[in-house]
């Protein structure tokens, strides 16, 4: 009964934090006249009576949340708030279903980007800023998650960053109490969204669109205020800024954080995900501007290196923006991006996927295990950097890359028995389980997701839920050992 009541209480918070950002839509359409100032006059409104009465009639429960409450606020806080969410878009677009408004919203807290809505560049300010909100917010709360949750499972928060990579992140490196590093962390991902405001308008974005997707390229979240996302633009400036800024949200945000503490770029040369993100992404950036030029989709190296880098480092870091249709490309590229969308982001990021650092740690493993294979009686520690890897964090990250590939597995022959024909059901999964939005096929970047059916969509939200909250945070409330005292 305790546990119910903190978690209650606790969800009364979250619930009037999201009724405070609903009231800067209701400012916002307000000052425009966009027309929704009803839907989010009632959203903000029902939302935060519905918060503060929880509060209220919870506030002598304990204030603690245990290891049991965490996990289960997580899941509510990603699944349940979102019911609240979607109220501004069922209020304001009548025709909308629930399912696909829920989608919607889904798709921003977790930052994978995908939409079942067209007509974006009609829709109002308020609505398009609610949306792209809701991405910043789930940025912010990734950052939360990594740094206070995954450390219990061990599975891949700071418990990993601290063994990770030569001068990666230790413990004394970082404000000591999880709530000083988080604010800390917040401060450096608010600080950096600044800055991608400021270059996004300077290289041609006016200040609404430059919000709007600095908000989604610093969550890695992908959506636009235009139909045809950032095509809508068609400027190599625009393109170069998102490009960089994109894959700095990629990396870690402690590495962020020590560098413009110490002010100094070794925090950067330092971290192994740093490096090995670069040279994965990049390189296979010129491989790809290679394939497309030599097929003929385009007439020389140097429009398709343009092109190729935009979008293969858009899905390769979960972002989600596009400027071509990479359907019509060679299919070895478009396979190879959502390839790249599982394990390129490091950990620390706001991006999906295995991340970097379980990578390299697989690797590493596949390499010891032949190791012992020629030499049975050798005894050779798994090290990176110089750090020694414990047992429990490799058996941990072995049974996350088990639970990510069977999960997968199975949500696509779900919707293969649907009746989705395989490439857009693999892609769609693959896409949604690691928060990337862009599929192929029917779901590929010159259509969206609202030509699924409702079950179809349910189980798109699944897997981004799943994808986000790393597997585990949800599987876990299933073993009953966790719910044993």
């Amino acid at each position: 009964m305790n546990v119910f009541l903190t978690i209650t209480h606790t969800f009364g918070v979250v619930l009037i934090v999201f009724s405070g950002l609903m009231s800067t839509c209701w400012v916002t359409s307000a000052l425009a006249e966009d027309g929704a100032i009803n839907a989010f006059s009632q959203g903000t409104l029902i939302t935060l009576l519905s918060g503060v009465l929880m509060f209220i009639l919870t506030l002598r429960s304990p204030k603690k949340v245990s290891r049991k409450a965490g996990f289960l606020l997580v899941t509510m806080c990603w699944s349940l708030a979102s019911v609240f969410c979607t109220l501004p878009l069922l209020l304001y677009l009548p025709e909308l279903s629930f399912i696909d408004a829920y989608f919607e919203v889904i798709s921003g807290l977790t930052t994978t980007g995908a939409t079942v809505l067209s007509g974006l560049d009609q829709l109002p300010m308020s609505i398009n800023l609610w949306r792209h909100e809701l991405t910043w917010l789930g940025g912010i709360a990734i950052i939360v998650f990594a740094v206070a949750i995954l450390p219990i499972l061990g599975i891949g928060g700071m418990q990993l960053l601290k063994s990770g990579s030569p001068g990666s992140v230790k413990e004394s490196d970082l404000p000591p109490r999880i709530m000083q590093t988080t604010k800390a962390l917040w401060l450096t991902y608010v600080a950096i969204t600044l800055v991608c405001i400021i270059a996004l308008h300077f290289a041609g974005m006016g200040w609404f669109d430059a919000v709007c997707h600095a908000f989604a390229v610093m969550s890695l979240g992908g959506f636009s205020t235009h139909d045809a996302s950032i095509g809508f633009f068609n400027s190599l400036p625009i393109e170069i800024v998102l490009t960089i800024f994109q894959l700095l949200a990629a990396m870690n945000f402690s590495t962020h954080f020590l560098a413009l503490h110490k002010r100094s770029i070794k925090p950067y040369v330092k971290d192994m995900e740093v490096w090995g993100m670069l040279i994965v992404v990049l390189g296979s950036c010129v491989v790809a501007a290679s394939v497309l030029w030599h097929s003929g989709t385009y007439p020389d190296f140097f429009t398709a290196l343009r092109h190729a880098t935009f979008n293969v480092v858009t899905v390769a870091t979960t972002s989600g923006f596009m400027t071509q249709d990479f359907n019509l490309w060679p299919i070895f590229v478009p396979m190879w991006m959502l390839f790249l969308s599982g394990i390129s982001v490091s950990t620390g990021s706001t991006g999906g996927g295995i991340r970097m650092i379980r990578t390299i740690i697989l690797m590493k493993q596949a390499y010891l295990e032949l190791f012992k294979s020629i030499h049975p009686y050798a005894i050779k520690p798994m090290k990176i950097g110089g750090s020694v890897i414990s047992n429990d964090v490799v058996t941990s990250v072995m049974g996350f890359i088990f639970l990510y590939f069977i999960s997968i597995v199975i949500l696509v022959f779900t919707l293969l028995f649907s009746g989705l024909d395989f490439m857009s059901a693999f892609s769609a999964i693959i896409a949604c389980f690691n928060n990337a939005g862009l599929g192929l096929n029917l779901v590929g970047p010159e259509s969206n997701y609202s030509i699924l059916s409702d079950f179809q969509t349910g189980v798109c939200i699944f897997a981004m839920l799943l994808g986000r909250v790393q597997i585990f945070s949800i599987v876990i409330l299933f073993v009953p050992e966790f719910w044993r005292k």
